[in-house]
């Protein structure tokens, strides 16, 4: 067919088609991509699982294969963790300290503030029978045994001024 031909003709493409559907309506065409396909199909599909199975053996050398049991969570476990959850974010009033609007005014359960820890340190240091670290543990909400290691690890120093005397025996030079 020639240019003008095929401009011209608007059914060029469905005639060039029409042999390929009358064999195809016949099922022939599909017969033989089949019959083609057949041979070389099966031999690559063996070739290919047999490539899968050298990878697989490789792979199981560097990985472990590990299948997690599923998980079944009844809703009493999942109310437990939701509450776990949210115990975190219970917030305590702390011990007010003497700076007013700059002090921390809540902090979580289960933890002090600066201030708080060295007032309870230096509580327990001058009155030791009184400043329990159970009393300590009841009054700022805190586990005992992080009670007892704060009190053991952390020591805080005793300030001292020197007495106004001393102060006058040094004098510059």
């Amino acid at each position: 067919l020639s240019a003008p031909e095929l401009v011209g003709n608007r059914n060029f493409a469905g005639k060039r088609r029409a042999p390929w559907e009358s064999r195809r309506s016949s099922g022939e065409a599909i017969e033989l991509v089949e019959l083609q396909k057949g041979s070389s199909h099966s031999e690559i599909q063996e070739e290919i699982f047999r490539k899968d199975n050298r990878l697989l053996t490789l792979l199981k050398g560097v990985y472990v294969e590990s299948r997690d049991p599923p998980v079944r969570v009844s809703m009493s476990l999942f109310f437990l963790k939701l509450k776990a959850a949210f115990r975190c974010e219970e917030k305590r009033l702390t011990k007010l300290g003497h700076l007013g609007d700059l002090d921390v005014k809540k902090v979580s359960k289960g933890k002090i503030s600066i201030v708080e820890a060295l007032t309870l340190l230096n509580n327990h240091k001058l009155h030791p029978r009184i400043w329990t670290a159970e009393k300590i543990a009841v009054e700022y909400s805190l586990e005992l045994k992080e009670v007892n290691s704060l009190l053991e690890f952390f020591i805080p120093f005793a300030v001292q001024e020197f007495p106004k005397e001393t102060k006058k025996a040094i004098k510059p030079t």
